[in-house]
């Protein structure tokens, strides 16, 4: 073991104990696409014990920009991102248990995949989900960091339950649907990936390694372009509903928009868990670039080179010539986002 972390051993900061504590570790992350897959490659290549990849996604030719784990291989043949990222981490390090897992990360499923980890990386693609990592990780009480990227910015939180601010006392409500940007709508560079996601990494390690000397609780945002780094101090609002009431609403089963398959339509409709009210202008302007886009009074038609999506002004979105959940969802966080 020395000779492969034998840099890493030398830092004070970690040291032999640090590194069999980091040996010893279990990690899940949740989506491993620009962010999730730069903060898989160095834990790996750390040594961290057990690395748990959940994503629903699969490689395509745009990713390659800034995906670091994937090739044209992956693209051509639309593989798997946690089975492909699994494939390629496992060539770079194979003392590390590496658990490749395609799903769809709910209410549902979100208890067994943190169950026996110690730490909770975002990696994720879409607020509904970081809303859920957030109550499930407030609930159990074990830490995660937040990390999220798009245009030159990137930010990182790192969230340590009932010491530190959770998610929600951040950002107290989601964005309305189809009011954030997403990568797909605003674009993303490459290097903002790569330096926020070594935030990301570098705390995770330092929670693992040293967790009685825990990373600090400031949301890091840095635009790559400007070369400009801002810490920002967050505070734990007592009143905040996770942490401070323990009220945990994105674990109730009916939280998560759900997807259907219409029969006979080749087509998926996703509902959102509570009514929605989209502003449809807001949405075509966003997607403008991206593809056709037809406003209507009361929907609005998109088709791109990937997908047809139909919107409604209620919150339901049909994904056309699709019969799988996934793919739907996926392509609904793509470009309508949370």
């Amino acid at each position: 073991m020395n000779d492969r972390y034998s840099r890493q051993i030398q830092l004070p900061q970690i040291g032999h104990s640090g590194q069999e504590r980091i040996r010893r570790a279990s990690v899940l992350l949740v989506g491993c696409g620009a962010t999730g897959g730069t903060i898989a490659a160095f834990l790996v290549r750390a040594g961290v014990g057990l690395l748990r990849i959940a994503d629903r996604d699969w490689v395509e030719l745009n990713n390659l920009q800034r995906q670091i784990l994937f090739n044209e291989d992956d693209a051509r043949s639309e593989s798997l991102k946690s089975e492909a990222a699994a494939l390629s981490l496992s060539r770079v390090n194979s003392d590390v248990r590496i658990q490749p897992v395609v799903l769809d990360v709910t209410a549902a499923t979100i208890g067994a995949l943190l169950d026996d980890v110690d730490l909770v990386l975002d990696g994720a693609d879409n607020f509904e989900t970081r809303y859920l990592i957030n109550d499930a990780c407030v609930q159990s009480g074990k830490p995660w960091i937040y990390t999220g990227a798009v245009g030159a910015e990137g930010m990182s939180l790192f969230i340590h339950p009932g010491v530190s601010a959770c998610f929600r006392c951040l950002f107290p409500v989601p964005p309305a649907a189809g009011s954030a940007a997403t990568c797909d709508q605003a674009g993303v560079l490459g290097p903002a990936v790569g330096v926020i996601a070594s935030v990301t990494a570098a705390n995770a390690l330092r929670w693992l390694a040293t967790p009685e000397d825990p990373p600090h609780s400031d949301l890091i945002c840095v635009d790559a372009w400007e070369g400009d780094w801002r810490r920002l101090t967050v505070t734990r609002k007592p009143n905040c509903p996770c942490c401070g009431q323990r009220e945990f609403p994105y674990l109730s089963p009916d939280s998560s928009a759900l997807a259907v398959s219409l029969c006979g339509r080749d087509a998926v409709q996703i509902s959102p868990a509570a009514p929605a009210n989209l502003d449809l202008s807001l949405i075509a302007g966003r997607l403008a670039g991206l593809g056709e886009v037809e406003l209507r009074p009361v929907l609005l038609r998109f088709r791109s080179e990937d997908c047809r999506l139909t919107l409604f002004a209620d919150g339901r979105t049909v994904v056309h010539d699709t019969d799988d959940p996934l793919r739907a969802r996926a392509l609904h966080a793509r470009y309508v986002g949370a």
